[in-house]
């Protein structure tokens, strides 16, 4: 078997979120229509930016993740932060950030 020199092409995405070009994701995040959308659309680096800030949606607002109401909730605000401008950015009226 022959060992290839040669180096996997990285895939790389104009990004809605960060506006410019980018290592895109490695695999889709949902199994529809908006994961479809992300996946051609977002960075890496988006995808994480938002990870970060999913994380401080389910403390905040306590969302039960075993819940399907909380899952719709949190793919809205996925949408919200990684192809719209505005208010979806900022993190929630009620949260404190810790000191560090």
């Amino acid at each position: 078997m022959a060992v290839s020199d040669e180096k996997s092409e990285i895939r790389t995405v104009q990004c809605a979120k960060l506006g410019k070009e980018l290592p895109s994701m490695i695999y889709k995040p949902f199994n529809d229509e908006l994961g479809e959308t992300i996946f051609a659309q977002v960075s890496q680096e988006a995808w994480n930016t938002w990870l970060e800030h999913s994380k401080m949606l389910v403390n905040e607002y306590r969302l039960d993740l075993t819940s399907e109401k909380a899952h719709k909730a949190l793919k809205e605000q996925c949408k919200a932060f990684l192809f719209e401008e505005g208010e979806s950015q900022a993190p929630p009226p009620e949260f404190v950030p810790t000191e560090s």
